[in-house]
């Protein structure tokens, strides 16, 4: 007879944390965008600085600088290299 009377609470508690489920879904997905486009933002930094190396021209790869690639792909690599040389990084 308690099962029954336990029971109403189980059906709040999984509601509940359907609707947490579902609230939650949405930033995380933000969030593993973001980080797969911070790893290939390292990645093309890695693949330039392979390629600038050559003529001794390098840009330092970090969280930021990968990020700032990641989102704005080839352009953030350019607006990179100009900030490099302009000395401001």
């Amino acid at each position: 007879m308690e099962a029954f009377g336990s029971l109403p609470i189980i059906i709040v508690c999984a509601l509940v944390l359907w609707i947490v489920f579902k609230l939650l879904k949405w930033p995380l997905k933000i969030f593993w965008k973001l980080l797969i486009n911070m790893l290939v933002g390292f990645v093309i930094l890695f693949l330039f600085n392979l390629i600038g190396g050559i003529f001794s021209f390098t840009i330092e790869i970090n969280w930021l600088s990968s990020l700032a690639t990641g989102i704005f792909g080839i352009p953030g690599v350019i607006v990179l290299a100009i900030l490099t040389l302009m000395g401001i990084i």
